[in-house]
């Protein structure tokens, strides 16, 4: 049998793909931490607060198809650099915002350059590891830094915003970025798809933006006006319309932007369901805790962020350790023994709020198992993903789980923030305010700690008591939200994919 040569660069582009993978995952959380001190420089509203932590996963996710597409046809490392370049751009124009919509753009931008970079640190990735047990560990090292750096972005984000401000947050991009650039230019292979004759579809694209866009945006103002707007539902009307169209139009053009045929797959339909489900809970959680160490618990920036430090050192572990699980065991069984494991971490705050008050011991043991399930079963499923799918048919794969994993966490924000933040409301006593501070109370946990430390005294701390309580009793019904969806992707898991699977065979 032939064995296809090893690319003698493979581990140095692992590692710059790596650091790659790591600024994008990162920038989707560390402004998480350095939120309350944007809010407090900027006061921007509660509807420019919620675009400003979900447009960049918004944009990206969006775009993370046209971007698979357009790197088959132009070129992955040259859609690489060219992302970072926006990628670059983008962070300098949010260093020098000083208006909330300067930040909302800029955060946009990002998403841009982020959806140009993603689809292409996998597809790289697929083509230079040749070997099925080298490409298993590499997926495995690509998972554990996707959700590494969304975890450790907070703690990163606070050890920047303590001594230098919210715009720190951004400017780390700056130097990360010019060094993968540097070193990108020189060791990364070029490589395209196949097949990328033939005109390119103008009308996919369209289809395809419009539709991820209108349905990310119908969730997350379902989500923040509730069901008798009517807004939420045409925004998720035109996306069941848009993306109706673009998967039949995908399934009769000769050449087309995503190989949804994939989804054909039941190993490659599962895995990609275990990866959106738990991220719609881990993107909320990650949010939710974060907040409730600044707001509830009074820590400083870079308290909160080493505070969730459990669940990436955790999560890092298990992911290392799932490609040998995965040849020891059954893929079905480490896969869902994963979610379920993650779904436990999910319910556990709620399980101790039954019995006492709930503290950081809670949050940490919670935070671990969380990152043990999370890392197992992401990795698992992301070297399941991509391995059942053609060699040819790997930016599709790719676009196809970076979009479950930017998108599910959008989604968590939006539907289990959204959740949260009307438990919040619905737990606050009666304060005795006057209208317009009652309101601002009300608005979020954020506004609440800003009116208490404007009140101050005896009448700031009871508010802030009273909130802080109020947002405590709310964030755990939304983390057993989480973790039924954990539960569900179990299930599938161990209905739908195969026994005998094994997603390392050579393709």
């Amino acid at each position: 049998m032939h064995t296809p040569t090893q690319d003698p660069r493979r581990w140095i582009v692992l590692a710059i793909l790596s650091g790659s993978l790591l600024l994008i995952s990162m920038d989707t959380t560390i402004l998480n931490v350095a939120f309350p001190s944007l809010v407090g420089d900027l006061r921007p509203g509660a509807v420019q607060q919620l675009w400003i932590i979900d447009v960049y996963a918004l944009a990206l996710s969006g775009l993370l198809v046209t971007a698979g597409a357009l790197g088959d046809r132009w070129g992955r490392k040259r859609l690489l650099m060219a992302g970072f370049a926006i990628f670059s751009l983008a962070s300098l124009i949010a260093v020098l915002s000083t208006e909330a919509w300067h930040v909302i753009a800029a955060r946009a931008l990002l998403g841009v350059g982020g959806a140009a970079i993603m689809p292409s640190t996998l597809s790289i990735l697929r083509s230079v590891f040749t070997d099925a047990k080298e490409r298993a560990f590499a997926l495995a090292v690509w998972a554990a830094v996707f959700g590494g750096g969304m975890a450790f972005g907070p703690v990163i984000g606070g050890l920047l915003v303590q001594d230098y401000g919210w715009h720190s947050a951004f400017l780390l991009n700056l130097p990360v970025a010019a060094v993968i650039m540097a070193t990108g230019m020189r060791y990364l292979p070029e490589s395209r798809a196949p097949r990328t004759d033939g005109a390119w579809d103008w009308w996919g694209v369209a289809q395809s933006v419009v539709g991820m866009l209108a349905l990310a945006g119908g969730i997350k103002q379902l989500g923040k006006s509730g069901v008798a707007d009517p807004l939420p539902w045409a925004l998720l009307l035109v996306a069941a319309v848009a993306l109706t169209v673009f998967v039949r139009r995908q399934l009769r053009v000769p050449n087309p932007l995503l190989q949804v045929w994939l989804f054909a797959k039941p190993a490659f339909s599962v895995a990609a369901t275990a990866i959106f489900l738990p991220m719609v809970g881990m993107g909320a959680i990650l949010f939710l805790v974060t907040q409730w160490f600044q707001y509830g618990q009074g820590y400083t920036p870079l308290e909160a962020g080493l505070r969730l430090l459990p669940a990436p050192l955790a999560l890092i572990v298990a992911s290392m350790v799932a490609p040998t699980l995965m040849q020891r065991f059954a893929i079905r069984h480490v896969l869902g023994a994963g979610l379920v494991v993650l779904a436990a971490g999910m319910a556990l705050p709620w399980v101790f709020q039954q019995f006492t008050d709930l503290g950081y011991p809670a949050f940490a043991a919670a935070l671990t198992i969380m990152g043990l399930g999370a890392g197992t079963a992401t990795t698992v499923a992301s070297v399941t993903l991509i391995s059942t799918a053609p060699a040819a048919e790997v930016s599709s794969a790719a676009a196809i789980e970076e979009t479950c994993y930017e998108l599910g966490s959008a989604m968590g924000v939006a539907i289990l923030g959204s959740t949260a933040a009307a438990l919040y409301r619905g737990n606050l006593p009666a304060l005795g305010l006057d209208g317009p501070t009652t309101a601002a109370v009300r608005d979020s946990v954020g506004e609440a700690a800003h009116t208490a430390e404007r009140l101050g005294g005896a009448v700031g701390q009871t508010l802030l008591d009273a909130a802080s309580h109020a947002y405590t009793l709310a964030i755990t019904p939304a983390f057993l939200m989480a973790g039924a969806l954990a539960v569900a992707a179990a299930a599938t898991t161990w209905t739908l994919i195969p026994r005998d699977l094994r997603p390392t065979e050579n393709h």
